[in-house]
């Protein structure tokens, strides 16, 4: 129980960071080219959403794998821990798109 809140957490912040860092420095890319900044960060933080989420499981295969165990093996606390590591990542990765629709007037 000691790790779990802890990983709770990290994987909220990791998925708030990759959403952050994406939306906030993809755009100098588009600052280069020509293109206009704050429309790439909003359309940035949106489709980097799913990546985030994936980042903060630590990748798709151990998150996976606990899943099955839990389903096939019917066991529930695991199967549950899982589906609130993903459930959180979304919330933060999405805590992320509001903050930078926020900050672009958006």
């Amino acid at each position: 129980m000691e790790e779990f809140l802890p990983r709770l957490l990290l994987s909220f912040f990791t998925a708030l960071g990759v959403v952050l860092g994406a939306a906030l420095l993809g755009p100098l890319a588009a600052v280069l080219v020509g293109q206009p900044p704050l429309r790439t960060m909003i359309r940035q933080a949106h489709n980097i959403k799913m990546w985030a989420v994936a980042a903060a499981m630590g990748g798709t295969f151990s998150t996976m794998e606990m899943l099955s165990r839990g389903i096939m093996e019917g066991q529930v606390r695991i199967l549950v821990k899982q589906l609130l590591y993903i459930m959180v990542a979304f919330i933060g990765a999405q805590t992320g798109c509001w903050l930078i629709q926020g900050l672009g007037g958006g």
